[in-house]
């Protein structure tokens, strides 16, 4: 059977330190969003059959209705703790055997080994690959649809959050998971490019100013170049830095 690729957003407007994540806008003058940033990434991968919204319920999230009518994309609507059951919900609509899973707020996907581990996650017929360790929001996971039903309808409510891996990473010996790494210079803690707090929305503005020519397809290598040559930009997220990583690593392992 063919596989068939399809990238699930789970969308919500929520956040104590920043409201709306994925509606701030990367660029204000041309209103270029973040959601629009991390939708014209995806749909620029040949690999990618489908994009598709799984929107939270509740009329604070309608805005995501519009957004996915203006990018041509289907959407489901469901529960707004049940993240894992609205990934699902959007690969059935979609009738995807896998789901690409990247988070809504973070604007820039480590996007050239995406291909590559695609083709080796069907090679192998692999339940779940993994991209780890890379610059906080710019990694990526491949599940299949049907590892994470399994997840759902065995897990509790933990795995039926945005935690939507930690029921395989918890149970690897029931399901075939490759595990893929960045290069040393993409292996840094000290950086992070995904947008919960003001600073980190500063910060990805700024490199979006830079880089805006290449976008969509933003290269974080470069990005992780010119930080380094302007080690102030690096210090302005750094109070977040610890606790963003400690998110991402439970029992020793990333989520």
């Amino acid at each position: 059977m063919k596989r068939k690729l399809v990238a699930a957003l789970a969308c919500r407007n929520q956040g104590s330190r920043l409201y709306g994540k994925p509606l701030q806008n990367l660029d204000v003058a041309r209103g270029v969003r973040i959601i629009d940033q991390i939708i014209a990434n995806l749909k620029s991968i040949a690999i990618i059959d489908e994009i598709v919204l799984g929107i939270a319920d509740g009329v604070e999230n309608e805005v995501f209705i519009r957004i996915a009518t203006e990018h041509g994309l289907k959407y489901v609507i469901g529960d707004g703790i049940d993240v894992l059951g609205r990934l699902i919900n959007c690969g059935q609509i979609a009738c995807a055997t896998d789901i690409f899973r990247v988070t809504s707020e973070s604007p820039y996907l480590y996007f050239e080994p995406v291909e590559e581990c695609w083709q080796e996650h069907v090679r192998e017929n692999a339940d779940a690959t993994f991209m780890d360790d890379v610059v906080d929001g710019c990694g990526f996971q491949i599940l299949s649809l049907s590892a994470l039903e399994i997840s759902h309808l065995k897990g509790t409510d933990k795995h039926r959050s945005e935690f939507c891996s930690l029921y395989i990473r918890e149970n690897l010996s029931n399901f075939k998971v490759i595990r893929k790494f960045p290069p040393e210079s993409l292996i840094r803690r000290d950086i992070r490019l995904t947008v919960d707090n003001p600073e980190d929305l500063v910060l990805c503005r700024i490199v979006y100013g830079i880089f805006q020519d290449k976008a969509p397809n933003v290269s974080v290598q470069e990005v992780v170049n010119f930080l380094d040559k302007n080690p102030s930009l690096i210090e302005l997220c750094s109070k977040y830095t610890d606790v963003g990583y400690s998110t991402m690593y439970i029992w020793g392992d990333k989520l």
